[in-house]
């Protein structure tokens, strides 16, 4: 299973965090790597894009508070992202709604 990833910088810390539990898993990293202010929907667009074209199974994209990658990434045909603040969300998501995108707040 290939995840992509992506995060502005409000989610730059976080990703960080993720980036170590998902070290055994096949991911591909599409940025950014610091907390220099840059422009959330370059990296909503390459992760569901990655999923709308079949590159990636499952996407995580972070800003700070993930509403606006939830919002560009479920622009694309095929991808069901949804924002998620705890763990109960992140399973009922995936179980009733079949998400393949999560979007976390930094």
């Amino acid at each position: 299973m290939r995840i992509y990833i992506g995060n502005d910088h409000g989610g730059y810390e976080l990703k960080k965090i993720l980036l170590r539990r998902l070290q055994e898993l096949d991911y591909i990293d599409v940025g950014t790597d610091s907390t220099y202010i840059v422009r959330y929907p370059y990296y909503a667009v390459q992760v569901a894009g990655a999923l709308a074209e079949g590159k990636a199974d499952r996407g995580i994209l972070i800003c700070s508070t993930g509403i606006g990658m939830s919002v560009i990434a479920n622009r694309f045909k095929g991808v069901r992202a949804s924002l998620c603040t705890d763990n109960y969300m992140g399973k009922m998501t995936r179980r009733h709604n079949d998400s393949n995108l999560l979007c976390l707040g930094g």
